[in-house]
């Protein structure tokens, strides 16, 4: 039974290599996970994929973790606004209990789910308190079997991360994985999931 679903999965998975990317993170010099890409860095057009935020009068771009601003002609790799609004994390982040509360942590940048927004709030970093917990991130170990360049990796993973949820109904950017279940069964199908996507998309993944 369970052959029969990984093997569900990775050819569910082989199918979506023909799918258009979505969005993902594109260059990568940061410290999580593969990094992003470096703030500062000016590119001619805007990236593909991901999400317009507006605030505050400004436009922005959200992509994977990455956030871009209109400069001249082009657009400029930015830290974002406090108190812009994105409805999903990067596949890549890390929890941090402060005051009974998560805050989801990315490319240096901190995020607080709000629920009468069903999004994620950009915010300033939490002041410290003793009792701080740090949860794993939420990642897992690939290795690249065909030279898939940082660029591509990251951008397999981000893919694979919304298929697996969409597949498991289980988001770990979600408090709780915002799931109705079990979080620690919808955890593990997630990245089953996930593993399986990973696989068929060349890489070794644990």
């Amino acid at each position: 039974m369970q052959r029969a679903l990984y093997g569900s999965l990775v050819a569910a998975c082989l199918g979506l290599l023909a799918i258009p990317a979505l969005a993902g993170p594109h260059e990568h010099s940061g410290s999580q996970g593969g990094g992003y890409a470096a703030r500062g860095s000016v590119v001619g057009r805007i990236p593909h994929g991901g999400y317009e935020v507006r605030h505050g009068g400004g436009r922005y771009w959200y992509q994977g973790g990455n956030w871009y601003g209109p400069r001249g002609m082009g657009w400029m790799v930015i830290a974002p606004p406090f108190g812009a609004f994105v409805p999903m994390l990067p596949g890549y982040y890390s929890t941090y209990w402060f005051g009974g509360a998560p805050y989801y942590y990315a490319n240096d940048v901190y995020y607080l789910w709000r629920s009468e927004r069903n999004a994620y709030e950009v915010v300033p970093p939490p002041e410290p308190a003793d009792g701080a917990v740090a949860a794993a991130p939420v990642d897992l170990y690939i290795y690249p079997r065909n030279g898939q360049t940082e660029a591509q990796q990251s951008e397999d993973r981000y893919q694979c991360h919304r298929w697996a949820t969409d597949q498991t109904h289980f988001d770990p950017t979600r408090p709780g994985g915002g799931f109705s279940g079990s979080p620690e069964a919808g955890r593990a199908d997630y990245f089953r999931a996930m593993t399986a996507c990973l696989e068929g998309r060349g890489y070794t993944a644990k």
